[in-house]
């Protein structure tokens, strides 16, 4: 059988260039295909510190807070945790647990609860102050269960009496066993009483205090996220 016409270089470089036109279309739509494909991001567990001016860092830096030392900490040992520093100054119990639901649009994997210190400066009912913990405990259980909760127990200067402070300081190991959280005795402890780690007005640690205070911190965390 006899060809129409023979298949000479000419038309066959033609026929090549014809078919690799047509094939480029489809190639650069796979690559773009490919290229809008999202990667897939890691979704980092929380750690959430609920508290007053201690966990914000007042008179400091915000990354020179405990919360922030605690990220550098979790970071180091890429853990794959994200600190949320919810620390808010001047918070009482009864304030904290009235913006408590604004924190927990999403699940915490860890809550921790430093609150309560300026109920004690302020003189507060200790019943009162007592009833706000538990409630913020009871809420973030009741929303998830799964999450874990440490409670950072404080202390308070004798100023509203002896019996006032002493009650204070086992009231939160009262609810830490009733509510079945863990509990850090004293968020404060080296670092209280001490002028030279604290600011000027007594009360709020420097740099280096928060330094003393992640180290009391972390003790009660690291089992919890290794």
């Amino acid at each position: 059988m006899k060809l129409p016409f023979k298949y000479t270089p000419f038309v066959l470089a033609a026929l090549t260039l014809i078919y690799s036109c047509n094939q480029k279309p489809q190639e650069d739509n796979r690559e773009k295909e490919e290229e809008a494909i999202p990667e897939e991001k890691t979704v980092k567990k929380t750690i959430l510190f609920f508290g007053n001016s201690l966990t914000a860092g007042y008179g400091i830096e915000e990354e020179e807070a405990f919360p922030a030392l605690i990220q550098e900490k979790v970071d180091s040992l890429d853990l794959g945790y994200e600190v949320i520093n919810a620390g808010l100054s001047g918070e009482t119990t009864a304030s904290g647990l009235s913006r408590l639901d604004w924190f927990l649009e999403e699940k915490p994997e860890i809550f921790i609860l430093e609150l309560g210190g300026n109920d004690g400066l302020r003189g507060i009912s200790l019943e009162e102050t007592e009833k706000n913990l538990r409630n913020i405990i009871l809420t973030v259980q009741e929303k998830f269960p799964d999450t874990k909760i440490v409670l950072a127990g404080m202390q308070i200067p004798p100023n509203m009496g002896p019996e006032y402070s002493e009650n204070f300081r086992t009231m939160y190991a009262e609810i830490a066993e009733n509510t079945s959280v863990s509990l850090i005795p004293f968020l404060l402890e080296g670092v209280a009483g001490d002028p030279d780690l604290n600011l000027p007005d007594g009360i709020h640690p420097t740099e280096e205090g928060h330094q003393i205070v992640a180290e009391n911190v972390w003790p009660y965390l690291k089992p919890l996220v290794l």
